[in-house]
């Protein structure tokens, strides 16, 4: 057998076993991926925003997006539980888009434990999982070259995350101490 066939029938025998276990239960409508500049990223984080019927846990480097902030407090105000950790350093002025949340009385941590706490995720009803190198930033939406991808109804996956969100959570400092 050549070289060249040996290779393909490896690469068919490694995506059999690894890749099409994880393609046959995951619906194609479950994996959403965007890119900025543009709107694709925005929009994908408002829809898990928007599709939240019980949690949303937000962790952020920088958050200075208005569209983000005012869908994350109204889903507050709809009745959604909403806990949000943001760098210190990152977001510490008085007119952020994470005090703004803050005075909406949605609840929010800030982490000062690192040099940068540079998580960029959300949990959404403790099933689906929005991560990537997006910043909830204006500059990340017009300006950067950045990546989303939305996992939906990845409980397995999801737990890691919100077992470091807790941990995360547990270490900072409620911004109202803070102000």
């Amino acid at each position: 057998m050549s070289k060249i066939n040996k290779k393909n029938i490896i690469t068919f025998l490694c995506i059999i076993i690894f890749i099409f276990p994880i393609l046959a239960s995951t619906n194609l409508y479950d994996i959403e991926v965007g890119f900025s500049p543009g709107k694709t990223a925005k929009k994908i984080i408002l829809k898990a925003i928007e599709e939240a019927k019980i949690s949303i846990d937000v962790a952020a480097y920088s958050f200075t997006s208005k569209p983000i902030a005012l869908a994350i407090v109204n889903a507050y105000e709809h009745g959604i539980n909403v806990r949000i950790i943001a760098d210190k350093k990152s977001n510490s002025g008085r007119y952020t888009a994470i005090t703004y949340i803050a005075n909406h009385k949605v609840p929010v941590r800030l982490n000062d434990k690192y040099s940068i706490m540079h998580n960029k995720f959300m949990i959404i009803d403790n099933n689906s999982l929005e991560t990537g190198s997006f910043n909830y930033t204006k500059n990340a939406t017009l300006h950067n070259a950045e990546n989303v991808i939305y996992l939906r109804n990845k409980p397995d996956i999801t737990k890691k995350y919100l077992q470091e969100f807790n941990r995360l959570w547990d270490e900072s400092i409620d911004i109202k101490n803070i102000y």
